[in-house]
C-alpha cells in the first residue's frame, strides 16, 4: 500500500493532537485574478480591491485583497496539510472562527499558514471534544496578516468516561 494510500485511511481524533503541536503549509501568491474571482463570487466589488485608479489615492495605494478572500486562502491551504486530511472524517463541525487582520495583502503576496494546536476543551457529550487550532498567515515579508482561532468540534477515539 502507497504512503498516501495509507494516510488517506488514518484517523485524527480529538485525542491525536498536542497542546503546542505546529503544521505549516505550503505558499500561495494572490492573483488579480483571484481578487477579481472572489468578487464576482461574494458581491464585493469595493473599489479598494477591485478599483486600480482608486486604489492609488489611498494609503496603500494599490488595490488590497479582500479579507474574506485571504481567510479563503487560508483555510484552502491548511486543508492540503496531512494533519487536517487525516481530520477530516472525525470533523464533526466547526464551532467558533474569531479573526483579526494584522496587515493589508497586496497582490503579489505570496502567503504561507502556521497551523498551531492551541487548546483542547473535552465536551459535556462522551463522545467529541473541542480542538482550538490558531492559524497565523504570514506573507514573503515574514510578516502576519491574518491571526484567526478555529474551533473544530471533533470526535473521540474512545468515548470518554462519564
Amino acid at each position: 500500500m502507497s504512503l498516501l494510500r495509507e494516510i488517506e485511511h488514518y484517523e485524527v481524533f480529538f485525542e491525536t493532537p498536542e497542546i503546542g503541536d505546529k503544521f505549516v503549509t505550503a505558499g500561495r501568491t494572490v492573483t488579480e485574478a483571484d481578487i477579481v474571482a472572489f468578487a464576482g463570487l461574494s458581491g464585493d466589488f469595493n473599489s479598494l480591491h477591485t478599483d486600480a485608479e482608486y486604489a492609488q489615492g489611498t494609503l496603500h495605494k494599490q488595490r488590497l485583497a479582500h479579507g474574506m478572500l485571504v481567510l479563503s486562502i487560508m483555510s484552502g491551504l491548511c486543508t492540503r496539510l496531512p494533519v487536517m486530511k487525516c481530520m477530516e472524517r472525525t470533523i464533526l463541525g466547526l464551532a467558533n472562527l474569531e479573526c483579526r487582520w494584522k496587515r493589508p495583502t497586496f497582490i503579489g503576496d505570496t502567503l504561507h499558514i502556521v497551523l498551531e494546536i492551541i487548546d483542547k476543551k473535552p465536551s459535556h457529550k462522551p463522545d467529541r471534544g473541542t480542538i482550538v487550532m490558531r492559524r497565523t498567515a504570514v506573507n514573503q515579508r515574514d510578516e502576519t496578516v491574518l491571526e484567526s482561532d478555529w474551533s473544530l468540534v471533533i470526535r473521540r477515539q474512545n468515548k470518554a468516561q462519564t
